[in-house]
């Protein structure tokens, strides 16, 4: 055995300890405090979904000579966040592991997580701030210092966003693609692993307005390139959708369920690998919808809101029905099943209608998928690291590191690289959903607001902090700085 593989099993060990104790608080708290945000909220996720939609796709182009990043933009780059290798790999590694009825607690976590999603971006939006770069800035260590007014817990949440996202994230997006690349090629790890560390070098020195200006065309033509070629696979298999549907629920409630892995495993499987796609709860996308300008902070929440259910419900779900049709995974763990993730989606895709030709497909869409996931850790890592100081090397350095990053994860095993990443989202998970349970109550005050002045006729409603039962630590709000735009 080799010392990188005593490392590598070492670390293992470890981490496997903290991360089982780590998942079982997450869970209380992303779906017992989602529960509670889904009734305060009234549904928000279902009963504004039309709204939410209609909001979603405006402000397409940012106004000429603004610094700032539109509403869209935002979105765009959070939804890059969402839409990566979770939703093809992640997927796959959910019905190995938890069964097909995995799929189902994800979709039952993300009408959850939307609710949740709403409050954490729209509580990131009033806590926003504006720095001398003109562009705005928030997150989690924001409205921890703002609106919780403690500082030192404000920097520990930022410096483990940079570790959770900065670091462990990009390693899974990495560490996937150079698996894909390498299953599809058999070729030697190492090499797709410098080419992707000499890519994401290319990508993190350009900045967050490069960034937006990426992400605007990238993320909406991936995904729909993805959906259409899942959508025409399971049209060519059109009988069995019905029995794949029929599969997902048997298993989730089923004498199935209890096979293999038995429920808990399906339920817990479903929740990790749906949060890592989603990204509900944990803190990540206020980092980048923090930054959009809008005229009022539920704008972005009712986004970030149905931006949870594309990713999970359509994106994930296609994904889902062509690993399920194609590999007939009987139950969690099956021993017919030798590999998982998007080794198991290759597989999957090289007996449709693609042939030899699926495995190098599903490389190259496991490229751009890291790719995009890449460019928006990488936006929430240089605006925490920016949070922590402002001193320029300070983002040399991270950049190095994430570069750094991305090789050494490249050259791990599969499973290492994601139990990483799920310890640290679990952490994230934990922290931002107890300060959301805090600070919940202005986010649902701003969506009475919201809904209040629509209800008058307003079509495009202007935030005043004065709505704010507190309005403490409210920066950009309170002189009404959006109205004058």
């Amino acid at each position: 055995m080799s010392v990188l593989e005593v490392i590598n099993d070492t670390v293992a060990s470890i981490n496997g300890v903290i991360n089982t104790y780590a998942w079982y608080i997450a869970f209380v708290f992303l779906i017992g405090i989602g529960l509670y945000f889904t009734i305060k909220s009234r549904g928000v996720q279902i009963n504004r979904l039309g709204e939410s939609c209609r909001v979603a796709f405006t402000g397409i182009r940012a106004q000429k000579g603004k610094q700032t990043i539109s509403s869209f933009q935002a979105f765009c780059v959070s939804m890059g966040a969402r839409i990566g290798v979770g939703n093809i790999a992640g997927v796959a590694v959910a019905i190995v592991m938890g069964g097909p009825g995995a799929i189902f607690w994800m979709w039952i976590f993300a009408f959850i997580g939307a609710a949740t999603s709403f409050v954490e971006t729209t509580v990131g939006q009033i806590y926003k701030e504006k720095k001398a770069d003109g562009q705005y800035h928030g997150g989690p260590a924001f409205y921890i210092k703002n609106g919780l007014g403690k500082p030192k817990f404000a920097a520990f949440i930022a410096i483990l966003i940079i570790f959770t996202y900065g670091l462990m994230f990009i390693g899974v997006q990495a560490n996937t693609a150079t698996l894909a690349f390498t299953n599809a090629f058999k070729t030697d790890q190492i090499v797709f692993a410098v080419i992707i560390t000499v890519l994401a070098a290319l990508v993190v020195f350009g900045g967050i307005k490069r960034v937006a200006k990426v992400s605007t065309w990238l993320v909406p033509a991936m995904a729909i390139l993805w959906l259409v070629l899942c959508l025409i696979i399971v049209l060519v298999n059109f009988t069995q959708v019905s029995l794949v549907i029929e599969t997902i629920f048997s298993y989730a409630f089923g004498v199935q369920a209890f096979v293999g892995g038995g429920v808990g495993a399906a339920i817990m499987w479903g929740l990790k690998r749906g949060v890592f796609s989603n990204e509900a709860g944990i803190g990540s996308i206020p980092n980048v919808s923090s930054s959009a300008e809008v005229k009022h902070p539920v704008k972005q929440g009712l986004m970030q809101s149905v931006g949870v259910l594309i990713d999970t419900i359509v994106v994930c779900s296609a994904t889902a029905f062509v690993v399920i049709i194609y590999t007939n995974v009987a139950y969690p763990g099956y021993a017919g099943i030798p590999v998982s993730g998007a080794a198991l989606v290759q597989e999957a895709m090289s007996s449709t209608f693609l042939g030899i030709a699926g495995p190098y497909i599903i490389a190259a869409f496991m490229l751009v998928f890291a790719f995009s996931s890449l460019i928006s850790y990488y936006s929430m890592s240089e605006t925490n690291t920016k949070f922590l100081t402002n001193k320029k090397g300070a983002v040399v350095v991270l950049r190095c590191a994430i570069v750094l990053m991305v090789f050494i994860a490249s050259m791990m095993s599969m499973g290492l690289a994601w139990d990483l990443a799920d310890t640290f989202q679990a952490f994230m998970g934990i922290f931002n959903m107890g300060v959301l349970l805090l600070l919940g109550k202005h986010a649902f005050e701003a969506l009475k607001d919201y809904f209040d002045q629509k209800a008058d006729g307003v079509e495009e409603p202007v935030f005043h902090a004065s709505c704010l039962s507190n309005t403490k630590g409210v920066t950009c709000w309170s002189d009404n700085e959006e109205e004058k735009k």
